[in-house]
């Protein structure tokens, strides 16, 4: 008896670990002001922010912002957007440059990161990487990207 309640533990241990691998539940920082560079503390708000694995079972968006970037605010908005779109299908990984959290966002930041903000990164679920650039990028071409891949997995 005691063995099966060890492996129904591990493998709802298994389950949940792997769930969590990338942020959960964000939003936008209210306080953030458009028209400065200003610190206005972190861009993006959420759960499990300190989680910075790629998924294996779905594709991946990472971004990699500064604070104090008019830019990476806007930016910041996107994400968000694409989040309240795709949250199910989507892993989203947040990566604050300001505030690095763990070894794992610190392996993105040199794989990825250009020096540049922001900078976005999708993968596909097996680690191709789909986009992969510093700059803006509207949100209609970063959900055309993770669509089309969805479509692939589905």
């Amino acid at each position: 008896m005691k063995k099966h309640y060890f492996y129904t533990f591990l493998i709802l241990f298994l389950f949940i670990s792997n769930n969590l691998i990338a942020g959960t539940d964000l939003k936008l920082n209210p306080k953030l002001r458009y028209s400065s560079d200003s610190n206005d503390g972190p861009l993006i708000t959420g759960k499990n922010l300190d989680y910075a694995k790629l998924s294996t079972q779905k594709p991946s968006h990472v971004i990699f912002y500064h604070r104090e970037c008019y830019n990476s605010k806007r930016q910041a908005k996107r994400t968000v957007e694409l989040y309240n779109k795709f949250k199910e299908k989507v892993n989203f990984v947040v990566i604050d440059l300001d505030e690095i959290r763990n070894n794992d966002q610190v392996k993105l930041r040199r794989k990825y990161y250009t020096r540049y903000i922001p900078h976005v990164t999708i993968l596909n679920k097996n680690g191709k990487v789909l986009y992969d650039r510093a700059g803006e990028i509207s949100t209609d071409k970063l959900s055309d990207i993770l669509e089309s891949e969805i479509k692939k997995s589905t």
